[in-house]
């Protein structure tokens, strides 16, 4: 009898690892398959072979549906497809039913920024949370992913440097932390609940907290402050931006935040405005 993909998925998730993907994509993955496994139970299918074109298709849109942005559907249509394929290296299916569904349209638009007086105003709503008010301001003063934020460890923050680690194609990194960011996170950590473990930020029950409870505690705190229009990410966009306008350098700038080439950091002096970057190899503070 053919197991249920409610009982693949760990397989395949430990085929992940055993991979060396990342931490936070093999996350990522789990948490994108488990909504498509409950999404498929719904219309009582639990086995591979159940799995049709129509089915994953009727997923794709339900996510649309639901207001999730065509970017999102779309990288978990990619954990979706990664999972078929798998399915049918592993024999589990005889043909993918992912090869002919279509990603949906993305419209590309420009990334979007904090003005000083909203990510003041993010501040003062969320300066109650000790754990939320030091993410937001290592985001806003060092321009972390919110993965790194995720996988940051409390060693790889010493004295007036942060350390990155190296991750995917991602080589290591050191940000050099400036007085606030480094004042919230002490705040944190000196009310963080004890445990062994590693990670900096932790649920109340001492476990690592996950990108999505990153996410949904930002978002929750950006209404609040009456700013729902922006996103966590936005946060690493104002870091890049304020930078910029600061007079720092631009390679500098692109070292901070893990761009690959310059010409990635480059794009955000329209979003800037400025013409000509400066040559401080300095850190603005927001």
């Amino acid at each position: 009898m053919q197991e249920p993909l409610n009982k693949l998925l760990p397989k395949f998730i430990a085929d992940l690892e055993k991979r060396h993907r990342s931490p936070s994509t093999i996350l990522a993955y789990r948490a994108d398959l488990e909504q498509l496994i409950s999404f498929l139970a719904q219309e009582r299918k639990a086995l591979p072979r159940e799995m049709k074109t129509s089915d994953l298709e009727k997923f794709r849109d339900a996510l649309l549906a639901e207001k999730y942005a065509p970017k999102s559907a779309s990288r978990k249509l990619n954990a979706v497809k990664t999972f078929c394929r798998w399915l049918k290296e592993e024999g589990f299916l005889g043909e993918d039913p992912s090869e002919e569904v279509n990603h949906p349209k993305i419209e590309v638009s420009m990334p979007k920024f904090l003005s000083q007086l909203e990510y003041r105003a993010l501040r003062d709503v969320c300066r109650s949370d000790d754990r939320c008010a030091a993410i937001v301001e290592l985001m806003l003063q060092t321009g972390l992913r919110i993965s790194e934020v995720a996988n940051l460890r409390t060693e790889d923050a010493k004295e007036e440097t942060l350390t990155v680690r190296a991750h995917a194609t991602q080589p290591e990194r050191k940000i050099p932390l400036n007085a606030p960011a480094k004042g919230a996170l002490t705040t944190y950590l000196e009310v963080r609940t004890e445990t062994d473990s590693p990670y900096v930020f932790i649920s109340k029950s001492g476990n690592s907290l996950a990108i999505r409870n990153i996410r949904a505690t930002i978002d929750r705190y950006m209404q609040k402050a009456q700013i729902s229009d922006y996103s966590v990410n936005d946060l690493r966009t104002t870091f890049i931006v304020e930078n910029l306008k600061g007079g720092v350098d631009l390679g500098f700038i692109s070292k901070i935040v893990g761009h690959k080439r310059v010409s990635t950091t480059e794009r955000y002096m329209e979003l800037a405005g400025i013409a000509q970057p400066g040559k401080k190899q300095e850190l603005a503070e927001l």
